[in-house]
């Protein structure tokens, strides 16, 4: 299976911080999308998969740290503010309105990606609970390494595939709804596109169970979403 590259949100709107930004996280390997103002950035985040965001907090619409509130309000996904605001009681107000990490501008290229790495690091910890690895009977995933075995053999999985799959295991043993799996893998606007979501359902299935009829690992809720069940 393919890696697909980490995706980044920048929201800036200083165009030359802007296309330092993009030009440093692209050169890193990541898939990045800009915005220059809170509006713009919320409705990419909402059309994209974004990994990780990168926040201003002095946007000429609106203060980012309303963006950070609403994006938190649908999505875990790491989030850096950059500001030049210094006070210690505004990182506060962004950590607590649900920033991860905040740097201080200016603030250099080694020092950007360092932040992002352990941001990175600590969401997958922290969403699967320091779990990294998960069996079904003979099916084993690696999470950290981003693959799947069945009986020792490699599983084969299409990107959205393994992002629906990743989010079940971090969230093992426990309903997460359709609403949340489709925000997402696909963005809070696809949220009356369920079927895409028993498509992909399905075909999990058909590589993962022993029998996926009636399935024994990953479960329909009924009305509510799915659950992957996983050993102990």
């Amino acid at each position: 299976m393919s890696r697909e590259p980490c995706t980044a949100l920048v929201v800036e709107d200083d165009p030359q911080i802007r296309h330092m930004l993009v030009s440093a996280l692209t050169a890193g390997g990541y898939q990045v999308h800009e915005a220059d103002c809170a509006a713009q950035g919320e409705t990419l985040a909402g059309n994209r998969r974004i990994d990780v965001f990168l926040i201003d907090l002095g946007l000429p619409d609106g203060d980012g740290l309303e963006l950070i509130r609403r994006l938190r309000g649908w999505t875990q996904r790491p989030i850096l503010v950059l500001s030049g605001r210094t006070q210690e009681s505004e990182k506060v107000d962004a950590l607590d309105g649900g920033a991860d990490d905040y740097l201080i501008k200016p603030f250099g290229v080694a020092e950007l990606h360092a932040r992002l790495r352990v941001a990175l690091r600590h969401a997958a910890q922290t969403s699967h609970a320091g779990r990294t690895s998960l069996r079904l009977g003979p099916v084993a995933i690696d999470l950290d390494g981003k693959t799947v075995t069945r009986s020792g053999e490699l599983v084969r999985l299409t990107g959205t595939q393994w992002r629906l799959l990743a989010l079940l295991a971090k969230h093992a043993n426990r309903v997460v709804t359709t609403r949340q799996l489709l925000h997402e893998v696909w963005g809070p606007n696809q949220s009356d596109h369920a079927h895409y979501l028993r498509v992909y359902v399905h075909q999990l299935r058909r590589k993962l169970e022993p029998d996926a009829n009636p399935p024994t690992r990953l479960l329909t809720e009924t009305g509510v979403g799915y659950r992957l069940v996983v050993d102990d």
